[in-house]
């Protein structure tokens, strides 16, 4: 019998009515989401999942009302629980709310994530059909004003972020990593949960320690999850700086883990930068920025085809924006750092 069919007994091709679902703890990081906890909660208890749900709010030091909605929320729904997270960082959120969650299944879903109604019975069968430890599917990026959406073009793009199927799709397989994850308690319990060193990339670098433990991380298309972009140049920038000096962060961490679509971009910024430094002595260095931005230039033509021009517009500075933060966050993110101890997480399930 395999891993999968010892854990569930039924058949994942029984109809419905007569098979039983295991229970699904759903487990989300909350900070400052006073505006749309109520709507992302009900969105969760509202799926088409015939087995039992329960929602695990970890609530970090917000802002504004969040505690008091998430608090109200609990009170008047008994699935949902809320747990303090005092930190107010994702992993140790995520942590806190997985080790106060029952079900031997753990759904991580964010505070801003649209699933789609049959998401969480599409993992329960993949993880059967599989034997996974952890599966997801794609993040697609929607954008609403017009740099929004440029940006979610450049997300779904292999211009923009490469080949990873959850963010350009493919078909369904193992994968490296994947967008938030429905996973084995087993497999949680097995790596020790988050890595809560990793302000940012905890993701991957779980999956990888899952990976590295002999679990499978499977890709499934079928789980397509809405995702809102940053709204500005900033605050995109931001966001890219931070996962290229974190992803720097893992590869110090897990040797071997790099390849040249990581290096691709931290290359591309030097070589642009030295191209500008000996131009006032050699003007031929000018080829390298140059053609960078003829290139993206390019890119955006054949990107952004059936796009309104006002994204068109726009989809050079993303495309920019995106490749420049990344590498400077590469190039600059401080030995300081490195993971201080053993590659283990802080959770227990007990």
């Amino acid at each position: 019998m395999s891993p999968a069919m010892k854990q569930f007994p039924d058949s994942p091709h029984a109809p419905a009515e007569t098979r039983s679902w295991p229970p699904i703890s759903v487990v989300m990081p909350v900070l400052n989401e006073e505006r749309h906890l109520r709507e992302a909660v009900d969105q969760v208890l509202a799926q088409s999942y015939p087995g039992e749900i329960e929602v695990v709010l970890a609530v970090g030091p917000s802002q504004d009302r969040t505690q008091e909605v998430a608090d109200a929320i609990a009170a008047a729904d008994p699935r949902v629980v809320v747990v303090p997270n005092p930190t107010g960082r994702t992993p140790n959120a995520l942590n806190a709310a997985i080790a106060a969650s029952r079900s031997g299944i753990v759904a991580r879903v964010d505070g801003h994530a649209m699933l789609p109604s049959d998401y969480l019975r599409v993992a329960v069968e993949t993880l059967e059909e599989t034997g996974a430890d952890n599966v997801g599917g794609v993040m697609a990026a929607e954008g609403v004003t017009a740099f929004e959406q440029a940006v979610a073009c450049a997300m779904t793009s292999k211009i923009g972020v490469g080949a990873a199927a959850f963010h350009v799709g493919g078909t369904a397989g193992p994968a490296d990593t994947v967008y938030l994850g429905v996973f084995r308690r087993s497999a949680l319990d097995r790596v020790g949960g988050y890595d809560e060193h990793f302000q940012r990339a905890q993701d991957w670098e779980m999956n990888h320690r899952i990976r590295q433990s002999g679990g499978l991380v499977w890709f499934q298309p079928r789980m397509r999850v809405t995702y809102r972009p940053r709204p500005n140049v900033k605050a995109l920038a931001k966001q890219y700086f931070h996962y290229g000096r974190w992803r720097r962060v893992v590869s110090r961490t897990h040797e071997g883990t790099i390849n040249l679509r990581y290096l691709a971009p931290p290359a591309a910024v030097l070589a642009m930068a030295l191209g500008l430094i000996v131009s006032p002595f050699f003007p031929l260095g000018l080829i390298i920025p140059g053609g960078y931005l003829l290139a993206i230039a390019g890119g955006s033509v054949l990107t952004g085809s059936g796009y309104p021009m006002a994204v068109k517009a726009r989809l050079p500075l993303v495309y920019a924006t995106m490749h420049v933060s990344w590498g400077w966050g590469f190039l600059t993110s401080p030995r300081k750092l490195a993971r201080p101890s053993p590659q283990q997480g802080h959770l227990s399930l007990h």
